[in-house]
């Protein structure tokens, strides 16, 4: 189903609400008009070599949009707004991404979406201060899911931006408690994707290293070109030849499952540390050479045992049932849950309303919480490291896209503990 057939099928059933509502006798003077809906506008990679993440990240908001207008949409003094989801293709071009947001500001959207790029949210962030000052009448928000360079919530934070994924320094420090424990790890290769983000990951790796391991020795410390890499051959080489016992790796999308699969093919043993190795092909890339040595950090596993976590995971399968579809984002759905709450909340879809309202934001989906901070608007929320085996295996009833594999969750990290300090100092509108 396209965005535009899904909008139309919420608009004729709110319009059929207001019809059931109406009384027969003045049909003929009031033409039923459908509530005006609040369009969030997602900028994402649809095409190009990130295509597949842009396309997960669709398929997350889309179902957790449909949910909030299946219970009527968000209520408002003037009466209930369906929510609009819009895409626009930021083909993994920042300068694609800044025409995106001018279009979708055109189209009348004040809310946007964006996470799988930190140097496109830096750009965003920048170009929404600029609007926003320099046009109070369409003041931008900016939900960010996915996009963890620290400094998004530290030395660049804005009143305009919240982030809703933890962020890499958090993310490292959760793989740190599980490497702290193991004694037979003497040597790291560290390998990252050539922008801020990937910078970030090897920055806070090395650190945390020296901190957590002194022990540990790291045998190789290299970025590579960002989405522009067809054969990781070379660099599987130099990882082998460096006698590593663990990569290190923030890398996603394609710049992952290419990675670990040429590991595989080289002969590769060692383990591997990743944000992302959870999915997107990475699993079947790997095989059982995977087993109990890719880790991946995430907020939420499907193998979080508890009944409501089963539930949340089943009623995604059944929405979204083919095998390729099959990553579902707990924090996606907490931040359109937040963004619901905060509009209540706020009475209003007025940006400054409805951001001072989601920095008080407190949600919770299926048995898992979240809550926004105020200070530097990153959302605090539990992390779980998880380490793959075999579907069937204890600890993993679901695998990854029909791949036979699975996640047992290893490691739950309480959101206090999650939580790391911020430099952010906040410029809020008068």
């Amino acid at each position: 189903m396209t965005p535009s057939f899904i909008w139309r099928r919420q608009a004729l059933k709110f319009a059929a609400l207001a019809l059931c509502a109406t009384p027969l006798a003045g049909l003929a003077q009031t033409p039923v008009v459908p509530p005006a809906p609040i369009r969030l506008a997602l900028i994402e990679s649809m095409s190009g070599p990130f295509a597949n993440t842009g396309e997960a990240v669709f398929r997350n908001l889309l179902w957790a949009v449909e949910r909030v207008n299946a219970r009527g949409g968000v209520k408002l003094p003037g009466g209930a707004r369906p929510l609009q989801l819009d895409r626009y293709d930021s083909k993994g071009q920042n300068e694609e991404a800044l025409s995106a947001f001018r279009a979708a500001m055109d189209d009348g959207a004040r809310i946007v979406l964006q996470g799988n790029s930190s140097a496109t949210a830096a750009a965003l962030v920048d170009a929404i201060e600029k609007n926003n000052e320099r046009d109070p009448a369409r003041r931008v928000i900016f939900l960010n899911y996915a996009a963890v360079d620290p400094v998004l919530t530290n030395e660049r934070c804005s009143f305009w931006h919240f982030r809703f994924d933890a962020h890499a320094d958090m993310r490292v420090a959760a793989l740190m408690d599980v490497v702290k424990d193991d004694a037979t790890l003497k040597r790291a290769y560290l390998i990252g994707q050539d922008y801020s983000f990937g910078q970030a990951v090897l920055r806070e790796s090395r650190r945390q290293l020296g901190v957590q391991r002194p022990d540990v020795e790291i045998v190789g410390d290299e970025l590579h070109p960002m989405g522009k890499v067809k054969d990781f051959a070379p660099y599987a080489t130099k990882i082998l030849a460096s006698g590593a016992q663990a990569v290190f790796t923030g890398n996603w999308g394609n710049d992952l499952t290419l990675l670990v699969k040429a590991a595989r093919e080289a002969g590769f043993n060692g383990t591997f540390y990743t944000f992302y190795g959870n999915a997107l092909g990475a699993p079947a890339a790997i095989g059982d050479a995977g087993i109990g040595r890719v880790v991946a950090v995430a907020d939420w596993l499907p193998n979080v045992q508890t009944a409501q976590s089963e539930a949340f995971y089943r009623a995604f399968r059944a929405r979204f049932p083919k095998p390729a579809d099959d990553y579902v984002h707990m924090r996606m759905q907490l931040l359109v849950e937040s963004l619901a709450q905060a509009v209540e909340r706020a009475g209003s879809s007025d940006a400054v309303a409805v951001a001072r309202a989601l920095e008080q934001a407190d949600v919770s989906l299926y048995g898992q919480r979240g809550r926004m901070r105020a200070a530097d608007h990153q959302f605090q929320q539990q992390l779980v490291v998880g380490a793959m085996d075999r579907q069937g295996k204890p600890g993993v009833q679901f695998d990854v896209e029909g791949s036979g594999y699975g996640f047992r969750v290893i490691k739950t990290i309480a959101p206090e503990r999650a939580e790391l300090p911020t430099s952010c100092k906040m410029k809020r509108p008068q």
